[in-house]
């Protein structure tokens, strides 16, 4: 029997037990099933990395035929960082769902939904059968939609959930439309079958191919302006599906493209501004819509998009740097990306947990009826300023060792040959500036106005902190973000082998050994700075007496402090929204004042996304108006019912005589 076979049983064997066991056991199983597999999968991973591909080949039955299974270091890659991040996600989750009581049959399927989406996604990487990869897709879109509608009974979700699943299909249709095109020209469902095909036609052909797996997998990734369905499925899922999701299933359409881009051989230069192009737009736009959000989870939602925007910007100068024959460009640009991919799973990941923490601590999401929290949640405030941090791409975290690969690349394309690579070079750095500026501003509203200050809103309960079956998973993510900060060499040459995939033997040995040399010397920096912080804090409590007086701030001549001396969220961010107006559609509700003495005056903003309103909003609107013009089809008449059906079997039986029919009189014509 297969390892693939034997994970498979055991697996569904893992799911019926998490069906017959009492409630409490549940999340136990689930958590044994995901150590299991993990355990096996990041075993093969990490043969591959060190050099052993992992390739079986089992027998699919008559439709599938041969399903081989490779693990090659891409995979392999992409295998360690799920099983983290997918390992922190149940561990954290256990400990979340335990507000949801009585509720035994949504946690079995649940967490037998997150069985199967961890099985699927590790199948995502490893099977190499066209049909064989479309069921798997198919069960991770199912499993994951089954995971976001957790509180089905809320009409919101349950429309997000749909949302979310709708637009997976999308994404479905132009992977079928891929895989036909390919199988039907070389006869087999074999993943090599793509890079056969691509070399025997001409690089359009391979181009327009390439756009056809670039869209259905950037659907998934959430490039603009295929992110519609992010801002709706994160918001409506548990803080840690929200973590899992925006740290690892949305990197299924990452894998995708840089598979594709391994398979598929044609004009790189040309995929490489494709891709750059849209990810500048992608991470300059998610950012933008991110800081007049709201709602904490929609907010980090939309810097998914922006991160995901990052990553191809550098899987799009990897491509350029193929296209020119430039080790340094390619290196940089791939190392970046895939480096940036597991730095996003983790802050991503942890800034979820976080927000996950305070909507169970205040029941809301909504930034505007926060604030003050640092005092009642200091460890939570920690960690996700680490994490906030982080995604600003500041040191000494790992944000800011992944987005100084991308930049290293993009300035070494200023130097190349051609004016236009120079301008597109000069455009990108730009747009990753202005995202990182944004994503600055962002965080310092978000950390600023929920952990800030004091509360805009009463509370309801008493605030605590989280308890430490919830701490202890954020603080592993933690961890990592400061380890890969503090020692980057380590993971550039982990990420070693999957590069030797794109860039060759020749540009690891030289390109390599110069980034890594770079990093030791900021590790030390960096290691160098923590150290003087940590003794200068050590000799302040040596030093300063320990007597601490408390009394009142002064207050500024005010006679009381009020909540509404503070900035709120949207007053924070008011000069730039006015600065970008034309580009955002923001719907503004105030109530009127009437009277001398008018009552309270209530002003709100609601921001929305220009391009849903344009690209799903209109097109359903006019759907919707042309199929009412067939309402009265449905008129509640059983005789015209009757009707339909006679004239559909009268349709029906026609249509083959009408078919032999056109066949003799084209065979007629021809006669004559």
């Amino acid at each position: 029997m297969s390892l693939s076979v034997y994970v498979l049983i055991l697996s569904i064997l893992f799911i019926i037990l998490v069906a017959v066991v009492k409630e409490r056991w549940k999340g136990v199983i689930a958590l044994l099933a995901l150590l299991f597999n993990t355990g096996i999968s990041s075993y093969v991973a990490v043969d591959a990395l060190r050099g052993k591909l992992f390739e079986e080949i089992f027998y699919g039955g008559y439709i599938f035929g041969e399903i081989p299974v490779r693990v090659d270091a891409l995979s392999a890659w992409f295998i360690l960082l799920t099983n983290f991040t997918t390992l922190t996600a149940i561990l954290y989750g256990r400990s979340y769902l335990k507000h949801y009581k009585n509720q035994s049959s949504n946690l079995f399927i649940h967490f037998a939904s997150y069985i199967l989406v961890h099985f699927s996604m590790i199948g995502i990487y490893c099977v190499q059968n066209m049909l064989a990869f479309l069921c798997v897709w198919e069960l991770m879109a199912i499993s994951s939609f089954l995971l976001v509608i957790f509180e089905h009974n809320k009409i919101d979700i349950l429309r997000a959930g749909i949302n979310y699943l709708i637009q997976s299909h999308i994404g479905i249709v132009f992977l079928t439309l891929g895989f036909i095109w390919v199988s039907s020209y070389m006869g087999s469902y074999d993943f090599n079958a793509i890079a056969q095909y691509s070399a025997s036609v001409a690089p359009a052909v391979s181009f327009i191919l390439f756009m056809c797996f670039f869209i259905a997998f950037a659907i998934k990734a959430g490039f603009v302006p295929f992110h519609t369905w992010l801002p709706y499925a994160h918001p409506a899922a548990p803080a840690h599906i929200s973590g899992m999701m925006s740290g690892i299933i949305i990197k299924l359409g990452i894998f995708g493209i840089l598979r594709m881009i391994l398979l598929i051989k044609g004009n790189y230069l040309a995929f490489g501004y494709v891709i750059l192009v849209i990810s500048i737009i992608t991470g300059v736009y998610g950012v933008m819509l991110a800081i007049v959000q709201h709602n904490v989870k929609k907010l980090l939602a939309y810097h998914s998009v922006e991160n995901i925007g990052i990553i191809g910007i550098g899987i799009g100068i990897g491509c350029i740097g193929l296209g020119l024959n430039n080790p340094y460009l390619s290196f940089a640009g791939f190392a970046g990306a895939l480096l940036h991919t597991l730095n996003h799973s983790l802050f991503k990941s942890l800034l979820f947990y976080s927000a996950g923490t305070v909507y169970q601590a205040t029941h809301t999401m909504n930034i505007e009826h926060l604030g003050g929290l640092i005092k009642k949640m200091p460890q939570t405030t920690i960690l996700f300023l680490i994490a906030a941090l982080a995604i600003c791409g500041l040191p000494p975290f790992n944000g800011f060792i992944s987005e100084f690969l991308i930049y290293s690349g993009l300035f070494n394309g200023i130097n190349a040959n051609g004016l236009s690579l120079t301008m597109m070079m000069l455009f990108s750095i730009f747009g990753l500036v202005l995202i990182g500026g944004l994503a600055m501003l962002c965080f310092t509203k978000a950390f600023g106005i929920i952990f800030l200050g004091t509360e805009r809103h009463p509370y309801h309960t008493p605030i605590h902190e989280a308890e430490f079956s919830k701490l202890f998973p954020k603080y592993l993510v933690a961890s990592m973000i400061i380890f890969i900060g503090i020692v980057p060499q380590l993971f550039i040459g982990v990420i070693t082998r999957p590069l030797l995939l794109f860039t060759g033997e020749k540009s690891i040995h030289m390109e390599g050994v110069e980034f890594v040399s770079m990093f030791q010397t900021m590790s030390i920096v960096v290691g160098g700075f923590i150290l003087l912080v940590g003794l200068i804090y050590l000799v302040r409590r040596l030093v300063v007496s320990k007597t601490v007086s408390i009394a009142p701030t002064w207050g500024c001549g005010y006679p009381s402090t009020s909540p509404k001396l503070q900035y709120t969220a949207n007053s924070f961010v008011r000069s730039y929204r006015k600065l970008v107006k034309p580009l955002l559609m923001m719907n503004k509700k105030e109530t009127e004042m009437k009277g001398v003495f008018p009552n309270e005056v209530h002003i709100a903003t609601h921001p929305y996304d220009k391009l849903e309103a344009i690209l799903i909003d209109v097109p359903i609107k006019h759907l919707k108006r042309f199929m009412g013009r067939f309402r009265f089809l449905q008129n509640g008449s059983p005789q015209f019912y009757i009707l339909y059906g006679v004239v559909f079997i009268f349709i029906a039986i026609a249509i083959p005589f009408l078919i032999d029919l056109a066949n003799y009189l084209v065979a007629l014509i021809k006669q004559i």
